[in-house]
This record gives C-alpha cells, sequence and structure tokens, in this order.
C-alpha cells in the first residue's frame, strides 16, 4: 500500500528526513515527530474512527506499514550515529569546589583519651561510675557525716524519686573510688573520668555540667612523696617537660593531708602574666593521702594499706593548653571553635 496516497502520512518524505539526519539529536527529534504520543502516525490513527467503514481498514493498514518503515529507518539510523554525544569543554580546574568536612572527637573527648593514655602507660586502669547517685556514695562513704559543713562547699543537684535515701546527680567523680574500693581488693591503680554536675551559675570558668578525672592509688606504703612524683609525671606528659607542678596545703574531706596542685604557667613559663595573675602558677586540682576513714567505710584495712586520691577538671586541662576560655566554649556547639581543633 502506498501511505503517501494518505493525506499527512508521506512514508516517502519521512524516510528522505531521516536518511538526511546527521546526529543522535535530530534522529531522536524525528521519532518523536513521526512515532511520539502525539506524532503523525498518532494523528492520522485518532483520524480512523471518523472515516467511512470500507476506508478504515485501508487507513491503519497505511499506518501500520508508515510506523513499521520509520522505526526500522530510525533504528538502523541510530545503529549509526552511536550514543549521544557529550559536552567536551574542558573543565576549570581552578574552581573550587565545597570540599568535605569530616567529624572528629570533641576537644574534651580527646584531653580524655590523652590522659587515660597516660595513666594506663603509668599502669593505672580506667573505671567509670553512674551519674546519678545515692547520698553514701557521693558523701557519706567520702567522710561527709550528714551535716558536715564540707557539704556546703559543692552545691548539688537533688533528684526527688521518692526514696527514702537521698538521690542525687554526682558532684565529682569521686564516688566511683568509692565503687572500685568495695569491688576490688589491694593493690589498686585507677582512674576514673566521667560527667559531673553543680548548681552554679555558668560563668567564665564555672558550669554546671564539667568533666572531670580522678585518680586512686591503694596499695602498701605508699607515701605523699609517690603522691607528688605521679602528679609530675602525668602533667610533663600531657603538657611538655618544661612545666612543673608544685603542692600547697588544703582541706578535703577524704584525704588527709590534702593539698592543692598547680602548674607553672604555660603562657609565660612561670615569669609571670595575666592569665596567672603575675604569680607564674595556675591551680589545677586537689589532692591528698586517702583518709582512714575512708578505708574503713569499704572494708580496707588503714594498718596496711595507705594510698593517695588526685582530682580536677577535664576542661581545664585544654583551656590551659589552647589558651581557650571561657568555660562554656566547650559546650556551645559552635562548628567554627569544634573545626579548629
Amino acid at each position: 500500500m502506498d501511505t503517501d496516497a494518505v493525506p499527512d502520512l508521506n512514508l516517502t518524505a519521512a524516510l528522505e528526513a531521516v536518511s538526511a539526519a546527521r546526529s543522535p539529536e535530530q534522529l531522536a527529534e524525528l521519532r518523536r515527530e513521526y512515532l511520539g504520543k502525539r506524532g503523525v502516525a498518532a494523528r492520522v490513527k485518532e483520524t480512523i474512527k471518523s472515516l467511512s467503514p470500507e476506508d478504515r481498514p485501508i487507513v491503519g493498514q497505511a499506518v501500520s506499514l508508515f510506523t513499521a518503515k520509520i522505526t526500522e529507518a530510525l533504528d538502523a539510523a541510530d545503529a549509526v550515529a552511536g550514543p549521544e554525544t557529550i559536552d567536551e569543554s574542558p573543565i576549570d580546574l581552578t574552581l573550587r569546589g565545597h570540599g568535605r568536612k569530616r567529624g572528629h572527637m570533641h576537644l574534651v573527648t580527646q584531653c580524655r583519651r590523652d590522659l587515660e593514655d597516660v595513666f594506663v602507660s603509668l599502669g593505672y586502669q580506667v573505671a567509670e561510675g553512674p551519674e546519678v547517685e545515692s547520698d553514701w556514695y557521693n558523701f557519706e562513704a567520702l567522710n561527709f557525716p550528714p551535716g558536715h559543713p564540707a557539704r556546703a562547699m559543692q552545691d548539688t543537684l537533688y533528684v526527688d524519686l521518692g526514696e527514702p535515701e537521698q538521690v542525687l546527680l554526682r558532684t565529682h567523680t569521686s564516688p566511683v573510688q568509692v565503687r572500685v574500693m568495695e569491688s576490688q581488693t589491694p593493690p589498686i591503680y585507677c582512674v576514673m573520668p566521667g560527667r559531673t554536675y553543680r548548681n552554679e551559675t555558668l560563668d567564665a570558668r564555672h558550669s554546671p555540667v564539667f568533666h572531670q578525672i580522678e585518680g586512686l592509688a591503694v596499695d602498701r606504703g605508699l607515701t605523699f612523696g609517690d603522691l607528688a612524683g605521679t602528679i609530675e609525671a602525668f602533667t610533663s606528659a600531657y603538657f611538655g617537660q618544661k612545666v612543673k607542678s608544685r603542692l600547697l596545703p588544703s582541706y578535703f574531706p577524704f584525704t588527709e593531708p590534702s593539698a592543692e596542685f598547680a602548674l607553672s604557667c604555660v603562657f609565660c613559663d612561670g615569669s609571670g602574666c595575666r592569665v596567672c595573675s603575675n604569680t607564674g602558677w595556675i591551680e589545677l586540682g586537689g589532692c591528698g593521702m586517702v583518709d582512714p576513714n575512708v578505708f574503713r567505710s569499704v572494708g580496707i584495712d588503714p594498718e596496711e594499706f595507705s594510698g593517695f586520691a588526685f582530682g580536677f577538671g577535664l576542661e581545664r586541662m585544654p583551656m590551659l593548653r589552647y589558651g581557650v576560655e571561657p568555660i562554656k566554649t566547650f559546650f556551645d556547639n559552635d562548628v567554627r571553635f569544634l573545626t579548629r581543633y
């Protein structure tokens, strides 16, 4: 059947157009024009229902022949033309991308890991405990009897659970020391890092939530000299050999004798500056020999064993090492600060 005899269905012209096409884009356009949903063949097919019964089969056969011939011609032309061309314009390598931002440990976590490594190398183990404690572990077992004035040294956040015994958010990591001494027999060498809470107003150097790390050593024959040497060892390992430590008399209910330990200022090398108030020293934490009453509360004989303990704020270490102030900077979640270290 001659499809050219059907109006708008000129097979000869369509084949010539396909033959003249030179690119995959042109062939795709012809496929849409002749065979698409709104193409020539589709439009002619829609008119069949309006024709007389004797003309319908004639036009139907013409559309089928047109569709088959054009499809065959387009497929053959596509095989010769190959895939669509790709823009081969050169890439401008001077354009900057957005880069890939990778996460890493928080500065406080880095400090904690570094100190844990130092103490593990000294033969200590790492211990942890619950952040919600009873009054016994947080105070009484540490020689803070009810009504003791030293309890006023720590502004406590109590939890009302309807329990007969007071429940609170631990004010220091010292309760872990009690739990370790209850569960282990001497010799004991442990460090206890963790989060602590106090009812304090947020300012440049205080926060209601902060981190501490404490150390405990219990063995036969331990002396105050062992305590001083341990403090000197870990401060030198973290800050460098130029930094020295010193001990000054102080008071803590769970140690006797007690001391505060300070570092030679890392900013002025001990010569005096604004950070250390021109003293050359920066206070870091507290320490002392474990009070015999603490040993008795956990069933350790103070006549046979002695021990020492120390503790300080974890945020204090990177504050001194990197000059970060105020303390709330560690909790602001400012990406500019987090990506700096």
